[in-house]
């Protein structure tokens, strides 16, 4: 039997088993890391009906979509109070929003900030039948997308108008694809190490990271034999024209030395941007500290990072609170002379 890869990892038959109790555990212990500032819930909602419909007569033919999202709402909010909500997906092929997330959920938090984080298609943690739904690029955004409809439909803590989204790597990728599909919804998004361009993705893999793309439970075939597929599901093939006042304020970061999202995807997905007059953000760093992960650490340089994107978030989004990592903006990268 061909081993299932779960977070870059083989396991055998018992891998979504494993993967269950591990997010199980790791729910444990958002509850001690930030459930003293944030009232935490994993809320059950739906997303579009599966791209696999084997029949549509079948029982449950086109059912919506099952998944679940984890929610994050400022204990310091005082009744009737509206903030801003922030919509942050997670990365990776197959992968969770694992408390590894915690130090941004608590700095969100922290400035006042309602968060949502989806559980899209093709998650771990959730069984078999949910990691195959995996249609990475396609409607797993749209699940992203209505994880934030559904905050703003059901928590009445949440400003419908100052909502942002936020992303790294595959979330980043997410992040594109919302505003892109969806712009008058958002205020403001940021992309990091953003997945860009999966058609050069497949060129620069291995072989082991393209077999989850050709399984037969999701694309089925390879970039050779398939290139319009994947080209759809790159952000950098397809950047709409640029409409002001619709498209919300947008700043995307990379780092030279990626060892994830070569660089060159995030190149690709800027100059697109500019050919279709984008009004955007963006900055390149030099080597970091880090490489893929370099704004997620806990280190003063990549706390600075983040201070930026907090300012810029806070510029269009006004959270009630303080940037907490503020002092740590303009920090010198230690790899840069």
């Amino acid at each position: 039997m061909k081993k299932l890869v779960i977070n870059g990892m083989e396991y055998g038959p018992l891998a979504h088993m494993h993967a269950a109790t591990q997010m199980m555990v790791d729910d444990v212990l958002w509850y001690h890391r930030v459930g003293g500032i944030a009232c935490i819930d994993k809320v059950t909602l739906t997303g579009p009906p599966s791209q696999y419909q084997p029949s549509s007569t079948a029982q449950g033919a086109g059912n919506r979509v099952t998944f679940a999202a984890y929610t994050f709402v400022p204990r310091s909010l005082k009744d009737g109070e509206k903030s801003p909500l922030i919509v942050l997906p997670h990365g990776g092929v197959h992968s969770n929003f694992s408390s590894m997330a915690s130090n941004v959920i608590r700095e969100l938090v922290e400035q006042g900030y309602v968060v949502v984080a989806p559980e899209y298609r093709g998650s771990t943690g959730y069984g078999k039948e949910f990691y195959e739904l995996i249609d990475y690029g396609g409607l797993e955004s749209e699940d992203t997308y209505e994880s934030r409809n559904f905050m703003v439909d059901n928590c009445d803590s949440v400003d419908s108008e100052r909502v942002g989204i936020m992303g790294w790597s595959h979330g980043g990728m997410h992040t594109l694809f919302n505003i892109f599909n969806h712009p008058e919804d958002y205020q403001a998004a940021h992309a990091s190490v953003p997945v860009s361009d999966v058609v050069a993705r497949m060129g620069y893999k291995s072989q082991g990271y393209r077999d989850l793309f050709e399984a037969g439970y999701h694309v089925g075939k390879s970039a050779n034999d398939d290139y319009a597929n994947y080209k759809r599901r790159s952000p950098a093939w397809n950047v709409p024209e640029y409409k002001p006042g619709v498209h919300p304020p947008l700043l995307v970061h990379s780092t030279e030395n990626d060892q994830d999202v070569n660089v060159l995807e995030v190149e690709h997905m800027v100059k697109s941007l500019k050919s279709m007059n984008w009004v955007f953000d963006h900055k390149i760093y030099p080597p970091t500290p880090g490489a893929h992960g370099f704004s997620r650490l806990d280190d003063r340089f990549s706390k600075g990072v983040r201070g930026e994107i907090y300012e810029f978030l806070a510029k269009h989004l006004d959270p009630p609170g303080e940037n907490p990592v503020k002092r740590y903006i303009g920090t010198p990268n230690p790899l840069t002379p």
